[in-house]
Order: C-alpha cells, then structure tokens, then sequence
C-alpha cells in the first residue's frame, strides 16, 4: 500500500487542499481530547508522587523533577498516541471503509485517479505533522496541570515546582518523545488507513476494521514504544 503511494501527483492543487483539510480535521479535532488529559494526567502525576514520596529527606523539587520526566519521556508521547488511535485511526478506517464499500475508492480509480496517493498520502503526512505537535502540547499541559495541582492542593509551591523543572534536565528527553511523536504518528495513519482502504463486505465490516485497526495500532504503539526505550535510552 505505502509503495503504490509514490507517484506523480495528477493535480498538485487538489492533493494540497486535501493535505490541508486532514491537517485541519485531524488537528483541531483531537485537540480537546488531547488538553483535557494532558491537564489532568500532570495533576495526578504531581498528588500521586506526593504521596509515594513520604520521607522528609527528599526534597520538595524531587516531585516536579519527576513528574517532568513522566510526562515528556512516557506519558505525553505514548498514552496521548494511544488515545489518537481511537480518536483518529478509527476515523480514518471508517472513512476509507465507507468510501471503498459505497464504490467511491472504484470511481476514482476508472477517472485515472491513484486513490492510494489522493486518499492515503495526505491522511499520513497530516498526521505526522499533527500528531507530534499535539505531543509537544501535551507535554506543556501536562507540566502546568502538575504545577497548577501542586499550588492548589498545598503539596508545594509555584517556585518550588519551577526550581524542580530546572534541575537535572536533560534537553534529549524532548528530542526522544518526539521521536516516539513521528513513530507512533506513522503507526496510527498507515495502520487505519490499510484496514479501511482494504476492507470488504458491508457497515459491518466496516465497523470491525475500524476495531481491529485501534488494537493493531495500540499493540504496535506498545512494541515500538519498549525498542525505542532499549535503543535509545
């Protein structure tokens, strides 16, 4: 599928209008989603190392240090990629599934179109544009939903949550949760986009690919996940 996507664009204009309506839907429409657990998944992070975190010995600053770490190098990327597999590869199986079930994918074929390029490519670059930008997002939101549930539960202060963001912080923990960002962005699109572009029979069907596409993307988002850790890290 992915091989059959590389070929010379019919109508430049008509493939980059769709790149920017996948970019728009797929951004913008998982953006609420995305912020709410961001927000919250730092606010647990934050009461939940608190409260591991009995002895008088350790300093206040460790728990901002550590839910810094959580949030950038595991629970931004991966848990926030996890979510967009439900949210956007179900979208994009559905779409496609419907469109090659009601013979939309067949008509575009016989006018001379490569339905893989027109309808595949964009759906993937749009993600790996999009998905990591809500990655980065995820990891601001989830350090200020920490930062903002420390102040007001009375665990530690504001400057003290910032003293701890600024310690022992290694720039490459970014640089890794964005690489996790474009693999788990590839993941999500290519594995929806080939369970909907191949799916036969009727809505039934339609809505199984859809399923199954969440599960396979999840599992693969897992595996990638641990051989990113053990090779990079």
């Amino acid at each position: 599928m992915i091989k059959g996507m590389f070929s010379k664009p019919e109508n430049a204009r008509l493939y980059w209008k769709e790149f920017m309506h996948q970019c728009a839907d797929i951004g913008m429409g998982s953006l609420g989603i995305v912020s709410i657990i961001s927000l919250f998944m730092g606010a647990v992070s934050t009461v939940q190392t608190a409260y591991q975190l009995v002895s008088p010995l350790i300093p206040k600053t460790t728990i901002a240090q550590i839910v810094r770490d959580t949030v950038i190098l595991e629970f931004a990327p991966t848990l926030v990629s996890i979510v967009l597999a439900g949210v956007i590869g179900s979208k994009i199986a559905s779409e496609l599934g419907n469109m090659r079930v009601s013979e939309q994918i067949d008509a575009l074929e016989i006018m001379g179109i490569n339905t893989k390029t027109y309808l595949i490519l964009p759906k993937i670059v749009a993600a790996m544009i999009t998905i990591p930008m809500m990655v980065t997002l995820a990891m601001v939101l989830g350090i200020y939903g920490g930062r903002l549930a420390g102040s007001a539960s009375g665990i530690l202060s504001t400057d003290t949550f910032d003293m701890g963001l600024m310690q022992n912080f290694q720039p490459f923990n970014v640089l890794f949760a964005l690489i996790k960002g474009y693999t788990f962005a590839f993941i999500i699109s290519s594995i929806s986009a080939y369970f909907g572009y191949y799916v036969k029979g009727g809505s039934l069907e339609i809505g199984r690919s859809s399923t199954r596409s969440v599960v396979v993307s999840c599992v693969l988002i897992l595996l990638a996940d641990y051989f990113l850790a053990a090779v990079l890290l």
